[in-house]
């Protein structure tokens, strides 16, 4: 029975083990790199020992690019069929770690090491993103939104030749929104209203997952059309109380000649309407013509009236 126990923990223990070489295996360690900078892929040996060989791949078609054997003793190194990496691979012959100078974009993808010795092979994979430096974003077209607004709206853009950027505004720490490209071509831009008066402190940024680029904006410098604007009508509506003492007579004073002058201009206005008038009534009256009176006489008319015959009436006579 002992034995048996035995026998079950050794397999239990071969199987771990072979599960712990498969595991290494299949595990993909992720490198990113700013282009132009250089990168170690470490093959976390402290020590290549007799006999070992170590080989690098790059790409899906494992080409092979570096290896070293320890008997030989000296590293060597060779191109993938492109060209891309020329001279810029160095590799370690103490540890087999690979060291990528000068690194481009193109450099991006799959690498592998290959452990071959007597105990303990192993195979490690590599996956490598270079990043192309980032353009600074350009906050510009500043506009007033109205003759009685302070707000203008502004636009941070940035033209990328970069992947996995994005552009957004945010204001201190929070982001007020944002936009994404994974397109080498494409150019962001992103637009933003605020207010002059707005005492937050803005900025665009423009990032990808190792670095980033921030311009700030500079609100009295970009917004100062909405700012004039802005001043001249509060100077017209209402004195500010930080303006200083002396001034304020003239501000008085100025108020007062601007009545006068309205009074003098509604006083012109009437004595013209005025004038205009009595000058149509003259006209009106000069172009009366008064002609002399003709007096026409009438023919009398005959009198058709008949005189009446002289009649003579006798006395009555009455008898008793």
């Amino acid at each position: 029975m002992k034995k048996m126990f035995c026998s079950f923990v050794f397999c239990c223990l071969c199987f771990w083990r072979l599960v712990g070489v498969f595991a290494g295996t299949d595990a993909v360690k992720i490198v990113s790199v700013m282009e132009g900078d250089s990168v170690t892929l470490n093959s976390d040996l402290t020590e290549i020992k007799a006999r070992d060989i170590i080989t690098w791949t790059f790409g899906p078609q494992r080409t092979k690019i570096a290896q070293i054997n320890k008997e030989d003793g000296k590293p060597a190194t060779s191109d993938v069929p492109d060209g891309r990496f020329g001279d810029r691979l160095k590799l370690d012959d103490q540890t087999g770690s690979l060291t990528i100078t000068n690194t481009r974009t193109e450099d991006s993808g799959e690498y592998q090491i290959i452990i071959k010795r007597t105990s303990n092979p192993a195979t490690n994979n590599f996956k490598v993103t270079v990043y192309a430096r980032l353009p600074v974003p350009v906050i510009s077209n500043s506009q007033c939104l109205s003759s009685s607004s302070s707000n203008c709206s502004l636009v941070c853009s940035s033209v990328l030749n970069v992947s996995d950027a994005t552009l957004s505004w945010n204001a201190g720490i929070s982001v007020l929104s944002s936009i994404s490209a994974s397109d080498l071509s494409i150019s962001l831009s992103l637009p933003l209203e605020v207010e002059y008066q707005d005492k937050n402190t803005y900025s665009c940024v423009l990032n990808n997952p190792i670095s980033n680029q921030t311009t700030h904006l500079d609100i009295n410098t970009l917004c100062h059309t909405c700012a004039a604007v802005t001043a001249t009508v509060q100077t017209s509506l209402q004195p500010t109380s930080r303006s200083p003492e002396f001034l304020t007579p003239l501000i008085s004073a100025a108020a007062v000649g601007f009545l006068l002058l309205i009074v003098a201009v509604v006083i012109f206005c009437i004595y013209k309407k005025q004038r205009k008038t009595d000058q149509q009534d003259q006209a009106r009256n000069e172009d009366i013509t008064y002609a002399d009176p003709t007096f026409l006489k009438r023919k009398a008319q005959k009198s058709e009236v008949k005189v009446e015959e002289e009649v003579v009436y006798a006395g009555v006579v009455t008898k008793n």
